[in-house]
């Protein structure tokens, strides 16, 4: 039995490679996957070569083990059906539909344990979001949104229009979202923004000045991959502002001012990282509660209406051009496969 795998070979080059997959052991599931969608953040950064080199590829998924190295196979959202199970799997059975943090390949077989089952009557394309939509529960759990709040979100992508889409169910006074593309800023309008600007737009500070006393935004999002969004989001913080960083930028370096109000206000900035619980949650937080929460945001919002596009697996090297070339083209790219 056969399959084919996303390789990354060198920076800017992908390559589909075909290897034979054994059968599932003990406890174990062979999965045939129908969709696998791209991450547009951390996964660029392997495409473009800026990851650091002492990282792993990803610490907490037992499928990405490893330090940064050419060739590598990575992704982590991968949704297929149960083909083949081993004896004594429990869980699981022949036929579901499962999420799996998987590299792109058409199939895998893995330790049954490892797979999440999607809820019954869920759609692949809306499965596939899952690492995306828990991230963005984790970015909301970690910045603590009150009521009456003034909160920007730097970058809407596909992590920050769906933090956007959640922050939107909190009264707030305002819901600021900050993209240099124009296709994306309407996306978030439609989500519940009250306003998306240009990083370049004069009005920035005005937009988070709801009323004039309170001097910007009581909690910003930094989503955008970019470090200058950082020193913007530290520029346009009111008085006792959160900065929660979600973003990863690799070897590209933060450069920011903070020899102005970023003392006097008392900014704090806030790193959100997705594989572990905020310490100040764990007393009643488990991954498992928070993947339950994210099936149900995925369940509510429906997030297969980000999927801009779609490749088969021997066109992948067409979809990371388009993300790298032409960003603003796109949101959710998927691959999709037949094998």
């Amino acid at each position: 039995m056969y399959h084919s795998a996303l390789v990354f070979a060198a920076p800017y080059r992908v390559d589909v490679e075909r290897s034979e997959m054994g059968r599932p052991g003990p406890g174990e599931a062979l999965v045939r996957t129908l969709v696998s969608a791209i991450s547009s953040g951390t996964e660029m950064l392997l495409y473009r070569g800026q990851m650091p080199d002492e990282m792993q590829l990803d610490e907490s998924i037992a499928a990405l083990g490893g330090a940064v190295r050419y060739p590598a196979r990575y992704g982590y959202a991968a949704v297929g059906r149960v083909e083949e199970l081993g004896p004594g799997v429990d869980g699981v059975g022949t036929g579901d539909l499962v999420f799996g943090f998987r590299p792109h390949e058409s199939g895998f077989v893995c330790p049954a344990a490892d797979l999440i089952r999607a809820p019954e009557h869920m759609e692949p394309e809306d499965a596939v979001f899952l690492p995306s939509m828990e991230t963005a529960v984790n970015l909301v759990m970690d910045g603590r949104p009150g009521i009456g709040e003034q909160v920007a979100v730097f970058g809407q992508g596909v992590v920050g229009l769906l933090a956007t889409a959640l922050l939107a169910m909190t009264p707030l006074s305002s819901l600021v979202t900050v993209d240099k593309y124009e296709g994306r800023r309407e996306e978030s309008l439609a989500l519940g923004a009250t306003a998306s600007l240009s990083p370049e737009d004069a009005g920035l500070m005005e937009a988070l000045q709801e009323r004039r006393e309170y001097r910007g935004a009581d909690l910003s999002f930094e989503l955008s991959g970019n470090p200058g969004a950082l020193d913007r989001a530290v520029k346009t913080a009111g008085y006792g502002g959160r900065i929660v960083v979600g973003s990863w930028y690799g070897t590209k370096p933060a450069r920011l001012e903070l020899g102005g109000r970023f003392h006097r206000d008392r900014v704090r900035i806030i790193s959100s990282q997705v594989s572990t619980i905020g310490p100040e949650w764990l007393g009643g937080w488990t991954k498992g509660r928070r993947f339950d929460v994210a099936w149900s945001m995925i369940g509510r919002l429906r997030p297969s209406r980000l999927v801009s596009h779609a490749f088969s697996l021997e066109e992948a090297a067409s979809a990371y051009e388009l993300l790298d070339r032409e960003p603003g083209n796109a949101l959710q790219v998927l691959l999709t496969y037949e094998d």
